[in-house]
This record gives C-alpha cells, structure tokens and sequence, in this order.
C-alpha cells in the first residue's frame, strides 16, 4: 500500500511539471537608452527567467535590424534559473526616436516567441566641432571568438577615442566574471586621443556558448558605462 501511495504522489509530481511546462518571462521586455549621440554603441543586459515547471529551451535569438547584435548567455534553463540576453545598438547612420525589437524563441507552448524592445532618441553630432564634454567611441563593441577548445585562453584588443573636448576619464573597468580580465592602455585620454582595450578570456572549466561583458565606467555624460560583448564556443578538450 506505502510503494503504491508513494508511486502516485511521484506520478503527480512528474505529471503537474509536465502540464505547468517551461514558461519564459523577462524583468524588463523594454527598455530605454534615452539621448545618445549618432554613432555611439550602446548595449543593455535583459534578465531571462525560467517560472515553470520543466526545461526550458532557448531556441532562437533574434534582432529586428542589422544594428542590433544580441547573445544568449544560456540556452537551457531549470525551472527557477535566469540568464542574460546581451543586446547591443550601433547608432552609425540613424536620427531621432528609433525603437528596435528582439525576438525570443523557446519550447514555451504558450508563449513560443518573447518579443523584447528598446528605444533610443539619437542626436545628431555638433558639426566641425567636437562634442562638449568627454565622448567615448569604440571602434567594435562585440567580438566572438568562434570555437575554441576548453582552457584555452584568448584575448583581443579594441580600440577607442575620445570625441569630446575635454578629458576623458575612465574610472573603472568591470567583467562579468572572474574568467575575464581587461586591461587598459590608459585611464584618461586626452581629447582626439585614442586609447586600447585588452579583454582575456580564460575557458577553463567551461563549455558550450559563453558570452560576457565588460564594462567601463567614464565621465561621459551621455555614454557614461559603454559595454563590451564578447562570446566563444568552448568546446569540450579530446581525451588522448
């Protein structure tokens, strides 16, 4: 009688996850950048959550525009767990009021397509002058370094001016995790002057696709903490 109580509570259990299924939300579905500069790169982190009862599978991330690049961090989720969604915007070439969308796929039977949005108000540059005050610019804000093999470690170097008229200032330099380390040519950059990025990336103990951020915090008061993506492929080392 106990083995038979005990088979249909665990039957109940298996079967109440398998109807709740995986159900896919996100704490902000838009966000805003507000006033930005015609060809500043800015970028934002959407937080993922996993609120149901069983796996859930990212199958597809997607942007609405070239301008716009975006990378899951995680792909299968447990019910309770999040990941981030990298989504970053290159205002090159675009003016005025301009909102973008990403779309999110997934094995949620209900909602199989998560729509996220942002908006951003872009201002022309002031011509045949610089730009009051400090202005950061980086050159490329994402890289991938496509398939590496597990504790391989790689780096990479960007570039970046200061577009403004006076000193730039970076007071400090962030990574997502302790897998990534970045150094800096320089703290202050003189106006017209450029300065370099280095981000390394240690793959140990990792697998699969892996994206992280690096961010800066500066004295520009219109792209104050301008955050690099970068991602990689880590596969798994052959055993000899």
């Amino acid at each position: 009688m106990k083995k038979l109580v005990s088979f249909f509570f665990l039957f109940t259990i298996v079967s109440c996850s398998q109807i709740i299924g995986p159900k896919i939300s996100a704490t902000v579905t838009n966000y805003e950048f507000g006033k930005i500069t015609q060809g500043a790169v800015v970028s934002h982190e959407y937080i993922i959550l996993n609120n149901g009862g069983d796996t859930l599978k990212i199958k597809d991330v997607r942007a609405g525009c070239g301008c716009t690049v975006v990378k899951p961090e995680k792909t299968a989720l447990l019910p309770g767990e999040q990941t981030k969604i990298y989504v970053t915007f290159d205002s090159k070439g675009r003016k005025g009021h301009q909102q973008k969308y990403v779309y999110v796929t997934s094995n949620d039977k209900e909602t199989p397509e998560l729509r996220l949005s942002f908006t951003a108000d872009i201002e022309l540059p002031v011509t045949g002058v610089q730009s009051e005050g400090p202005r950061i610019q980086f050159v490329y804000s994402n890289h991938d370094f496509g398939k590496i093999e597990e504790g391989q470690v790689v780096d990479w170097t960007t570039s970046f001016k200061n577009a403004g008229n006076s000193d730039l200032i970076i007071k400090d330099v962030k990574s997502s995790c302790g897998c990534t380390a970045a150094v800096l040519s320089g703290k202050t950059i003189k106006p017209g002057e450029s300065g370099n990025l280095k981000i390394e990336f240690d793959s140990n103990n990792k697998s699969g696709k892996i994206s992280k951020t690096v961010t800066l915090y500066t004295n520009d008061s219109i792209t104050p903490n301008p955050t690099i993506v970068i991602s990689a492929d880590v596969q798994t080392k052959k055993v000899n």
